[in-house]
């Protein structure tokens, strides 16, 4: 509620007593509580608190999206959210008329009004795209349009308007963004405290070396220096017929170079804000609502007053002539045409000033057209003569020689300057300069020239500047172009529902906290804001046609809700009399109901709402109720369904209940007629069946402490559980061979490959010689290695091997027997898996090489000596030299590879032979070869041998 808690006034309507000195303690006792917004009904006033305020926000919108406009605090959301419900809800186009003096927070109060509008409406991927481009709009002008002036740091220095158009939704469609006179004066002048245009600034803090280098202005358009140079320092005249070519003098030639900077950026501006509303203009055809926000110059009175000033001022008069039309004199006419009785409100109308200004034949800018336009000697004082002529007895203008003519004296006044008594107050102006800056004047030369740069955008600034399209036609006049810029904006705002904000400058110096009473004093008065309270005090804070308001209201009453089939007006005076409202707060018009104070409409409001709540609640009891009903019918129909299911299927279970139970006593009578038949014959098989249960029980038993008590996994470890019973032993010897078989597999899945041949030789050895040979056990333990002469260190001896590919077996010394005298002779024997070498130890050359098909057998005696005889095969190469009787060191070692070398060359097993009398033979014939075993003595082995005649020879070893 507006008046619960507040601070001061928050409807300046209900301000007691209503004098300006009550409504500016009001205004500045809220601003020191930082509260800035006040209203004056729907009229928001805004005092810039030039301070960020926590008060905007997500959570803000939130709030003031959800209640009616006098519900909640004064604040700049409620008025953007009426204005867009109005135009949402009810199909009316809106606009939004921001108004008051520079610097008293007229552009933030529009990006306000934008950010809320964008938050409420629809959501959507287009639908956000579309609000982030209106929203982004605002930097990029503001950084071209925007300056620090010495009222306002971030002043706007040309008008806004923005046509936002939505859909039948309320979604935002896109919009169309109209310029208004942009200062451009400022890119070569600005006053003292003053600074460019901000984007000036914002390009050389960000531009690079390369940029910044560039001196010459012809480098920078890709423009010839020549050409250039030309353009501004002369000038060609043109007629029908003929041409001139004039060279300016200085002061010419820096007009022509500040028209030519004035007019590249008021083009390069203009170019900006066509390239933003091509991309977010709304391509289709379909019925759109528009919001319109105006973000304008504010007021101006400096202490030099030029042609811009007087242009600026002329367009607030013309808002000003809106707000009385459509706020004062349309309420006075309204209440007129309704029948209402109107208490009269004195408001000053400055039609007269816009007239004054405007006027198609007798205005100040139809004279200073004129001026521009007649032929010969035109200044600016002879402009000001014709003002001073035509308006000497106009009761808002004046000069110095009207003064004089009345005999009227200030010295403020000077001869070239002119007064007007604007709404806001009255303001000099200094004619000098108006003829050129009325003219605008760009030299064709100039345009010619920049339509001949290379840079492309540049080009199409001046498309007057082709030769193909000359045209000697003068263009219109600035303040020509601006009258008519003003004469659309102001149609379009008529077309439209206002709604106002206006803006206040509390000081000015730009300070928090400070409140300048006679600065705020001044623009309450030009603003009109007393005549706009008496206005609404006077007469009624709501009016409604009769069909939206009954549309929206009737459901009040039980008389005309849900129907009513009687007029509007008797709708309405009918639910409106059961409500039993003061007849003070209503008055019937002829086609509208008109309501005095907020707070009935708010009591209005507040009834609608609990009613809705009560329909809703009928709504959702109803509903609930038909869902329950529906919901237990088929709840039944489930019921009955499922109950004729169960019991099928308990009847189902109970049938199978019964056949199972008369089976088990089928079962059971049939039990105990055969126990009974056959009883005599159990007893006689209860022993077998006894002992096969006990003996089960001890196998069980023997096997899980087995399992218990297992020996470890090396198969070294030959310890083994007896079995606890005697007629275990053989199942107990079984169960050990397969569990040492099991370690050995394991054993062996551990080796590495050269581990696995290693054993298998070992395992051939064993089953060659083991408890036949006395010489086994020493060579169990003393792994094979095969060289034993440095075979890998000798080349030459390596050379004995000859091309055969594979390795050397066996590499060792052995002592050959001489068949003659029986003698021992060293040799060097290789054993290869092809053939058997025995070379000379002396020269390593090869005597003889015998190949492994050549070897018949082997014969060996059982004593630990080394005596092995070769046996020969009769077709073998060296078979006429006869068999071979050799004595090794390694004999197990030799024998066991020869025979694997046999095996695998062959595939046959060689014989070895263990016997102590055998036959060799020799070349000579056959010898019986006896071995004699002498007397034992510790270290090696030795062996001698005699022999007896020519076919014996006996061998004697120790």
């Amino acid at each position: 509620m507006l008046l619960e808690g507040s601070v001061g006034v928050e409807d300046l309507v209900l301000l007691e007593p209503l004098e300006e000195e009550s409504l500016l303690k009001n205004l500045q006792l809220r601003h020191e509580k930082k509260e800035i917004y006040t209203y004056i009904g729907n009229v928001l006033i805004s005092v810039n608190p030039y301070q960020q305020l926590p008060i905007y926000g997500p959570e803000f919108i939130d709030k003031y999206r959800d209640y009616t406009f006098y519900e909640l605090k004064p604040h700049i959301y409620a008025l953007a959210n009426v204005a867009y419900l109005s135009l949402r809800d009810q199909d009316r186009d809106q606009c939004i008329l921001i108004t008051g003096e520079s610097g008293a927070g007229k552009t933030e109060a529009s990006k306000l009004v934008m950010s809320y509008v964008a938050a409420v409406c629809g959501k959507g991927e287009q639908v956000n795209s579309v609000k982030e481009q209106l929203l982004q709009s605002n930097p990029v002008l503001e950084a071209f349009g925007n300056a620090k002036t010495i009222r306002n740091n971030n002043s706007s220095r040309f008008g806004k308007y923005m046509d936002i158009e939505f859909d039948f939704k309320g979604s935002p469609l896109g919009g169309v963004i109209t310029n208004y006179l942009l200062e451009k004066s400022r890119v070569v002048k600005q006053l003292e405290g003053e600074r460019n245009f901000h984007i000036f600034y914002q390009i050389l803090a960000g531009a690079d070396a390369q940029l910044l280098s560039i001196q010459e202005i012809g480098e920078m358009v890709g423009l010839n220096s020549g050409e250039l140079e030309r353009a501004l320092c002369s000038r060609t005249m043109e007629t029908a017929k003929e041409k001139v070519i004039t060279a300016l003098n200085v002061t010419q030639a820096q007009y022509a170079r500040d028209a030519l900077a004035k007019n590249i950026y008021s083009r390069l501006f203009n170019w900006i804000v066509n390239r933003i509303n091509e991309s977010i203009k709304v391509d289709t055809g379909e019925k759109k609502k528009v919001m319109g926000v105006l973000d304008i110059y504010g007021f101006e009175i400096l202490e030099d007053n030029s042609f811009e000033q007087f242009v600026i001022n002329y367009c607030n008069e013309k808002l000003q002539q809106v707000f009385i039309e459509m706020t004062l004199k349309e309420e006075q006419e309204e209440y007129k045409r309704e029948g209402i009785p109107w208490t009269k409100v004195d408001y000053f109308d400055n039609s007269i000033i816009c007239n004054l200004i405007e006027h198609n034949q007798r205005g100040i800018l139809a004279m200073l057209d004129e001026e521009c336009l007649r032929p010969g000697v035109v200044s600016d004082s002879t402009f000001l003569a014709k003002l001073n002529q035509l308006f000497s007895k106009h009761s808002h203008y004046e000069s110095k020689v009207t003064q004089n003519a009345q005999r009227q004296y200030d010295h403020s006044m000077g001869l070239s300057c002119f007064r007007i008594s604007h709404y806001a107050g009255k303001v000099t102006y200094s004619v000098n300069s108006f003829i050129d800056k009325n003219n605008d004047l760009l030299f064709r030369d100039l345009s010619q020239a920049m339509w001949k740069a290379r840079h492309s955008l540049l080009r199409s600034l001046f498309p007057e500047g082709d030769p193909k399209q000359a045209s000697l036609k003068r263009p219109p006049t600035a303040g020509t172009q601006f009258k008519n810029s003003v004469g659309i904006l102001m149609k379009n705002l008529y077309s439209k529902n206002p709604n106002y904000i206006r803006c206040i400058k509390p000081n000015e110096h730009q300070q928090r906290g400070q409140f300048s009473s006679e600065l705020v004093a001044v623009q309450v008065r030009y603003l009109g804001l007393l005549e706009n309270v008496r206005v609404r005090r006077a007469g009624y804070a709501y009016r409604q046609v009769y069909g939206s308001f009954l549309e929206r209201y009737r459901l009040l009453s039980r008389s005309t809700w849900p129907h009513w089939n009687g007029g509007d007006r008797e709708g309405v005076e009918k639910f409106l009399g059961e409500l039993s409202l003061s007849s003070e707060e209503l008055a019937f018009g002829k086609t509208k109901i008109f309501i005095r104070s907020p707070k009935t409409l708010f009591y209005l409001e507040e009834q609608r709402r609990l009613r809705l709540h009560q329909l809703a609640t009928l709504i959702q009891k109803m509903y609930r109720g038909w869902r329950c009903r529906t919901h237990y019918q088929l709840m039944r129909k489930s019921q009955i369904l499922i109950s004729s299911w169960f019991r099928g299927n308990m009847q189902k279970k109970r049938y199978g209940k019964m056949k199972a139970s008369a089976l088990l006593i089928q079962a059971f009578v049939r039990g105990w007629k055969a126990r009974k038949n056959y009883r005599k014959y159990f007893r006689s098989g209860a022993a077998l069946t006894l002992s096969n249960f006990i003996y089960k029980c001890m196998a069980r038993k023997f096997l899980l402490g087995l399992k218990n008590n297992l020996p470890s996994t090396n198969v070294l470890d030959k310890k083994w559980p007896a079995a606890p019973y005697k007629y275990f032993n053989m199942a107990n010897h079984e169960l050990q061979k397969l569990f040492h078989q099991w370690k050995c597999k394991k054993f062996r899945d551990q080796l590495s490959p050269k581990q696995v041949e290693v054993l298998r030789e070992k395992l051939c050895a064993s089953e060659l010689f083991k408890g036949k040979k006395a010489s086994y056990p020493q060579s169990v333990p003393v792994p094979f290695r095969g060289d034993y002469i440095g075979l890998q260190r000798n080349p030459k001896l390596q050379k004995l091997k000859g091309g055969e590919e594979g390795p050397v077996l066996v590499a060792e010394t052995v002592m050959k027997v001489n068949r003659g005298n029986g003698k021992t002779s060293s040799r060097i024997l290789l054993l290869t898996k092809g053939h058997v070498i025995i070379a000379d130890t002396k020269n390593s050359q090869a005597k003889t090489v015998i190949g492994l098909d050549s070897v018949a057998g082997v014969s060996v005696t059982s004593f630990k000596d080394g005596l092995f005889s070769l046996h020969l095969s009769e077709v073998s190469s060296v078979g006429s030299k006869g068999d071979f009787l050799l004595v090794s060191e390694h004999v197990v070692e030799l024998l066991t590879k020869m025979y694997r070398a046999v095996l695998d060359a062959t595939q046959r097993q060689l014989p070895i032979t263990m016997t102590e009398e055998f036959s060799v033979k020799f070349k000579e014939g056959s010898v019986a070869v006896k071995v004699i075993q002498g007397s034992q003595g510790g270290g090696k082995s030795k062996l001698s041998c005699k022999k007896k005649g020519s076919r014996c020879l006996e061998v004697t070893v120790q």
